[in-house]
């Protein structure tokens, strides 16, 4: 969708980068921010494909963390979840 008016629209509201598969992720991750059921942003997204509804809206990482931690028990002496990276070794 790359019409004089959506091109128009972007270089109004100086965002002249943004493509419309763009906000189809941020409205996906949106949905998902918000608590709309997975099969409720399936429909909304418009997909057949489960799969393709997880890409579009994907975790936040900062709240798999919450999660995750929220199973530590904090001023007991427990430690919390960390996330380790390994580096590839060549």
């Amino acid at each position: 969708m790359l019409n004089s008016a959506w091109m128009r629209a972007r270089d109004t509201v100086g965002l002249p980068q943004v493509r419309v598969h763009d906000l189809k992720h941020t409205f996906g991750r949106r949905l998902r921010a918000a608590g709309v059921s997975f099969e409720d942003r399936q429909d909304l997204l418009g997909h057949r494909s489960g799969r393709i509804t997880t890409h579009y809206s994907a975790a936040e990482l900062s709240r798999l963390l919450e999660a995750a931690n929220s199973v530590c028990k904090r001023g007991e002496n427990r430690p919390e979840l960390v996330v380790l990276r390994r580096l590839s070794v060549s």
